[in-house]
């Protein structure tokens, strides 16, 4: 059953920090992770969560928060609880099952943490340690969990983050694929304001606890280590430090691609599907006229490509992971807009001078092996113009 686990205080502390690097981008905004483990501080929270594989044995299912980082700006604590609470009451609902494992979707500030906070706040369930992704996806046909035939995406349920019952919206979704999933929730969460908790892939008798076998095991883990080091760092890790960190933690390549640049322009809107879609430029001098070297990254919520000015190849293509962190802070973190506001002022239209790397990091092989994965990357890059070939495994 390997390792096992009890997280406390400050392990989600350290997660949430892992989690802003290895994101690729996404996942949520580190800026309200850390503002809801104060606020689970302030409430004096001093249990643990236990953590450990998946034993094949317990009602899991896969629990997160979907939609637009910048719909929930501001997330808070008891947001994150009450869309907990009313998902899971509606897949239970549903699906008659006892959820008594929760495991998360991928990993990201926020979207590793809605596991563990449901956990902490119900009392009984565990997490699993894994995701479905090694990484934050802009979708949910871009993970694992599609690799199973006999672990159904549906029912699928989502719901508010109203505080009582005779305010919350709910659905339940019944589709054949994920994808199809996707579509259909992409309506009902801007339809709840543009985010909503999300509770899928049910696992129980009913499936011979398929949840065993399609999930990337170790990785909630992996970005404890990770944020570990750096939180327990008296100065800021170097970029090259940090790649080093990741590919010993997760066995994974990792390498610095871009070291001290700044963010000198940024492009963002929200899409009909409660998609956060930009482009970033990254240039070696804090103001663009003086630049020699000029990078684009284009994103759908998640880091998918980065190009240099100067070049007609890609620079990192997802699958891959193209992972920011800073020097000048220490810390990872996302394209949400209240992430991104420490590195560009958008007020000025100007770099704030803080400094950030970006870091490659090749994607898991469970994920890039799962059958349509490629291919749903591949979709969303030429959905943003291009079409050229895909990274090797």
């Amino acid at each position: 059953m390997g390792n096992v686990y009890s997280y406390g205080f400050n392990d989600f502390q350290a997660i949430a920090a892992g989690a802003a690097v290895l994101a690729s981008g996404g996942g949520g905004s580190y800026h309200d992770a850390c503002a809801i483990l104060q606020e689970l501080n302030y409430l004096g929270w001093r249990g643990t969560v236990t953590v450990r594989d998946y034993d094949g044995a317990t009602d899991a299912c896969v629990l997160a928060i979907m939609g637009s980082p910048d719909a929930a700006d501001g997330l808070t604590l008891s947001a994150v609880r009450n869309c907990v609470n009313n998902t899971v009451a509606a897949l239970q609902a549903a699906t008659g099952m006892r959820t008594g494992a929760f495991i998360p979707v991928e990993i990201g500030p926020i979207n590793s943490l809605v596991p563990l906070i449901g956990a902490a706040m119900s009392g009984g369930i565990w997490v699993v340690n894994g995701d479905g992704a090694g990484r934050a996806v802009p979708e949910l046909p871009q993970t694992t969990f599609t690799g199973k035939p006999a672990l159904a995406p549906c029912p699928a349920a989502l719901a508010s983050d109203a505080p009582s019952p005779a305010e919350v919206e709910s659905a339940v979704l019944g589709a054949s694929t994920a994808a199809r999933v996707e579509t259909l929730a992409g309506g009902v969460v801007g339809g709840f304001g543009g985010y909503a908790g999300i509770a899928m892939w049910p696992s129980n008798a009913g499936n011979g606890y398929a949840l065993s076998g399609s999930y990337i095991p170790g990785t909630l883990e992996q970005a404890r280590a990770l944020g570990q080091r750096m939180l327990e760092s008296a100065a800021p890790l170097s970029t090259a430090a940090v790649a080093a960190g990741i590919q010993d933690i997760t066995g994974r390549t990792a390498r610095p691609v871009l070291t001290n640049f700044y963010i000198t322009a940024v492009t963002q809107s929200t899409s009909s599907a409660s998609l956060d879609s930009g482009i970033i430029r990254l240039d070696n001098a804090q103001d663009p006229a003086r630049s020699t070297e000029t990078h684009y990254l284009y994103n759908l919520n998640e880091n998918l490509i980065m190009y240099s000015a100067s070049s007609t190849t890609p620079d990192i293509i997802a699958p891959d992971s193209i992972c920011y962190y800073s020097e000048s802070t220490g810390r990872g973190f996302s394209n949400a807009s209240d992430d991104l506001a420490r590195y560009f002022d958008p007020a000025t239209g100007r770099s704030t001078g803080n400094m950030v790397s970006v870091i490659f990091v090749r994607t898991a092989p469970q994920l890039y092996n799962t059958p349509g994965v490629l291919a749903s990357f591949a979709a969303l890059l030429r959905d943003i113009g291009y079409a050229g070939g895909m990274p090797p495994a």
